[in-house]
């Protein structure tokens, strides 16, 4: 399996931004996918999460309103579009896929809010 993710830039508190997963070499359209972040010297926490269909979807409290996950199986691609950002969203920004019992990682994509 692999993950590829984009999206990631330097944006202004209250600025907006869209990260992108492409996925390859595994059945995505079976996958639940997930978005993770991991902060400078803190653990990796589970930020979204989003059924196979993309009927179903679970949101960490701290972005829950402002951030939405979703996925398009036709193109093998889930996406997270964060609005509002705060500083506190700094972080490197993981894709993960759940795949019959199997984890996979993307390298992950950096994003600071910062003015």
């Amino acid at each position: 399996a692999q993950l590829v993710e984009s999206g990631g830039a330097l944006v202004q508190p209250g600025g907006s931004l869209r990260l992108s997963c492409a996925a390859s070499r595994f059945t995505f359209s079976t996958s639940v996918m997930s978005w993770y972040r991991q902060a400078p010297v803190k653990e990796r926490e589970l930020v979204a999460v989003i059924s196979s269909a993309g009927g179903g979807t679970y949101y960490a409290d701290s972005v829950k309103g402002r951030f939405t996950i979703s996925r398009d199986n036709a193109k093998n691609t889930v996406y997270l579009q964060m609005n509002s950002l705060k500083p506190e969203d700094t972080a490197v920004y993981y894709c993960n896929a759940l795949y019959y019992g199997s984890q996979y990682w993307g390298q992950g994509t950096q994003v600071t809010v910062s003015s």
